[in-house]
């Protein structure tokens, strides 16, 4: 007992470093030619699934601080008040301190959180008898990369090129699901649980922080960025359906990649 709770320790204690040492380097980000995807998240997405959804929130806030340090600090972009309550009270006034603090901490904590029980649930729902589960499960991983990959190449094309986003999706959904179902064992489905919830953690830090920055500074991001306050949904849907998409699929290919290493090491508690 006393022996897990010191590896546990030293487990928390690395991960921590390793977000540190992406947050104040270019390592927290991954070059994909017309964007850079963030993967800071990683680690936190790995911490909550090893050590439990406690740590994985302690390891989420550490992510929410690198995020406050380096938008108060560096300030990169104009945008970067929505991270930090000093910068935003200095523009809106103290209100702004709670807005940040929401945006900057919130969304880190909960993907330090959530992941770990999507990973229990398709755990689950994996291990049933009932092969309807596995297909469902399947059927729903290739349905989201269907309009992913369809919203991804349409922000890439142009929407006039629809029925080519369409088709280019579809295929990727298709073979996908084939994949699925032929790696349909007890590693595969380790691996199809650990990649839904570095998707889940991914999109949980996306959609979280884009909604909250539309909820509580609609207008002032929009005068940030320079732009009408009408066309700020635009904007926040092309980072969630752009950026968002390359994040959790990145996340979904790493998280389940070194979290099969790791099952070697230490097994996920239920």
């Amino acid at each position: 007992m006393k022996n897990e709770k010191t590896y546990e320790l030293v487990l928390t204690a690395l991960f921590t470093a390793i977000i540190v040492i992406m947050a104040f380097t270019p390592l927290g980000y991954i070059p994909l030619v017309v964007i850079n995807a963030t993967v800071i998240h990683i680690p936190v997405i790995l911490g909550a699934l090893f050590l439990g959804p406690k740590k994985g929130a302690f390891l989420g806030f550490i992510f929410g601080l690198t995020s406050f340090i380096n938008n108060t600090f560096k300030a990169a972009t104009a945008s970067a008040f929505v991270f930090s309550p000093v910068l935003a009270a200095d523009i809106i006034g103290i209100s702004g301190i709670f807005k940040s603090m929401y945006i900057c901490f919130i969304p880190r904590i909960l993907v330090g959180i959530i992941p770990y029980y999507i990973y229990l649930l398709i755990s689950s729902l994996l291990k049933k008898e009932q092969k309807i589960w596995r297909i469902l499960i399947h059927a729903a991983a290739a349905i989201i990369l269907f309009f992913s990959v369809r919203a991804f190449v349409s922000n890439l094309a142009g929407e006039e090129n629809t029925l080519i986003s369409a088709l280019i999706g579809l295929a990727c959904g298709i073979i996908l699901f084939v994949v699925l179902t032929i790696n349909a064992d007890k590693k595969g489905a380790a691996s199809i649980a650990l990649a839904y919830a570095g998707l889940t953690g991914a999109f949980t830090n996306t959609l979280f922080v884009m909604s909250g920055i539309f909820i509580l500074y609609k207008d002032a991001y929009a005068n940030a960025l320079g732009i009408a306050g009408d066309t700020v949904i635009d904007v926040i849907m092309g980072v969630v359906s752009f950026n968002g998409i390359v994040e959790a699929v990145v996340a979904a290919i790493l998280v389940s990649g070194i979290g099969l290493a790791l099952l070697h090491i230490k097994p996920i508690k239920a």
